[in-house]
């Protein structure tokens, strides 16, 4: 059976080939359209998630041992901040292939064994932690792209692995993305694959005996749902039955 970890990474694969096919085919005037994230333009959602493969790729490399010279952090956005959107686009094309070939090198032994440290966290974190939270960056900022030209929700294959995620390695994100208190009384939500309990904290858990409410919807819709992206225009065909709304859940998860 296919790892929790492999599957994370080829679903990484599949969205780099995806959204670098089409920002090679982007104009100057398409760069500058607004992103499915309205503060943001496309070049400028490019360039967050190019400058994060820059600053991820660091901790990447010290966990298998190669030495990789410090930057600040600072310096890093405040480059691709001033960077043209061209520049910011290939910017992106280029940083996140290198950061996408650093993982795939890594060996079977690695993927198993290594842990590594973000510098934002109180201790080093398994590879499947660290690579699972730059998918659920990676397949929600790229909608943020794609959604200026495409009405297409989040890639299919990469929802699925983030909802196995979350009920395992990703469930701790959940404590700074939700809002529990927006809710006035506890809700078991049946969602695709999985099940969302929302009392004193929230939790995904990979079934429900009794759900007190469901989600009508894909995957993807309950993965942009959890990232505060399952807003008009976006959310046609997806409903909530029972003991929530889904007005009540957007509040529940403002986004990032």
């Amino acid at each position: 059976m296919t790892s929790l970890l492999d599957r994370t990474i080829a679903a990484l694969r599949a969205e780099h080939d995806t959204l670098a096919a089409l920002v090679r085919t982007l104009t100057d005037e398409q760069l500058a359209t607004t992103s499915g994230a309205a503060d943001w333009t496309v070049a400028q959602a490019l360039s967050h998630l190019g400058s994060g493969a820059e600053i991820g790729r660091a901790p990447l490399a010290r966990a298998a041992g190669e030495t990789v010279a410090a930057e600040d952090n600072q310096t890093i956005w405040a480059r691709w901040d001033a960077s043209a959107p061209r520049a910011q686009a290939d910017g992106f094309l280029e940083h996140n292939a290198r950061w996408l070939a650093t993982v795939e090198a890594f060996t079977p032994e690695q993927r198993s064994s290594l842990t590594v440290d973000l510098g934002f966290l109180p201790e080093p974190v398994p590879l499947v932690t660290a690579l699972g939270m730059r998918l659920s960056e990676v397949a929600n900022h790229s909608w943020d792209v794609r959604v200026a030209f495409d009405p297409a929700g989040v890639d299919a294959g990469s929802a699925a692995v983030l909802v196995d995620l979350m009920t395992g390695p990703l469930g701790f994100m959940l404590g700074f993305l939700a809002k529990p208190a927006e809710l006035a009384k506890p809700v078991s939500l049946a969602v695709p694959g999985a099940g969302l309990v929302i009392d004193d904290a929230v939790t995904v858990v990979d079934h429900l005996e009794a759900p007190t409410a469901t989600f009508d919807g894909p995957a993807e819709a309950f993965v942009r749902l959890i990232s505060g992206r399952l807003k008009p225009p976006y959310d046609g065909g997806v409903t909530v039955e029972g003991g929530v709304t889904l007005e009540e859940l957007r509040r529940v998860f403002p986004g990032f």
